[in-house]
């Protein structure tokens, strides 16, 4: 009998509790599988569709199996008015949404930010899928809680993703959109005095700052610094040639093509 032990599995991969451990591997039926390693073990998720493989319903997610519900409703009644999620159907759906966060946190780490993508704005629709039709207000927080980190980690995949076509200015954008999507998300709820304390927030400040300081300048923006440099440090002969050399620049740019 073949033993079922997992110990040849671990061997020469430790648990390290101050990061994250993750690998892609092959399974035995050919298809790529995420491991994440645990302190006791291992979770082994599919790269695509549901992570334990399973379909419910005949459906890729339960998310998908509501929204079928969903829009069976409405084609019969009309309207979504009356339709509900009860408490056990938002549990499921949050059992299923942990899911996803496991893989999406592993795929960030393999740096297959395509794929956090797509897992974050997946949970993101169950979140507003919930908050919509939820009847109970505890189940609806039990997901909106989460809403500025989801925010945060797609911001962080939109922003890798901008980087790897260089464009600095397009990730500043992603970073700054999800910085004001968290700050409504407090206002909403009436919590401003947490924007100080949002891990969230901070992260996405500071790797704003960085952006902003290893973007490359064009050449206004080098000419508008070094003119204010020189006007801080009393050069005014090098900042009148700043000035014309950025006439110079208004008047080339303002030239018909």
């Amino acid at each position: 009998m073949r033993s079922k032990d997992i110990s040849p599995i671990l061997e020469g991969w430790d648990f390290q509790p101050d990061r994250i451990s993750v690998r892609k591997i092959v399974g035995l039926d050919g298809k790529p599988k995420i491991q994440l390693r645990l302190d006791m073990g291992l979770l082994q998720m599919e790269v695509e569709g549901r992570p334990d493989g399973k379909r419910p319903y005949g459906y890729e997610s339960l998310l998908e199996y509501y929204l079928s519900l969903l829009e069976e409703h409405r084609e019969s009644k009309g309207s979504d008015e009356d339709f509900v999620l009860t408490h056990d159907d938002c549990m499921a759906l949050m059992r299923e949404a942990v899911q996803y966060y496991y893989r999406y946190l592993s795929l960030f780490h393999l740096q297959d930010f395509e794929g956090v993508l797509r897992d974050t704005e997946r949970n993101l629709k169950v979140f507003d899928l919930v908050k919509r039709y939820a009847e109970d207000e505890r189940d609806k927080w039990a997901f909106e809680q989460y809403r500025p980190y989801v925010l945060m980690m797609r911001a962080r995949a939109k922003g890798a993703l901008k980087l790897a076509q260089e464009d600095y200015d397009g990730a500043l954008e992603e970073v700054e959109e999800a910085i004001e999507q968290i700050k409504s998300f407090f206002k909403e709820h009436g919590r401003e005095e947490l924007m100080e304390e949002s891990q969230e927030l901070k992260v996405l400040e500071e790797w704003k700052e960085e952006l902003k300081s290893k973007r490359p300048k064009g050449a206004r923006e080098w000419l508008e610094e070094q003119l204010r440099l020189a006007v801080e440090r009393e050069e005014y002969e090098k900042a009148a040639r700043l000035r014309d050399q950025l006439r110079a620049l208004e008047r080339q740019q303002r030239r018909p093509s």
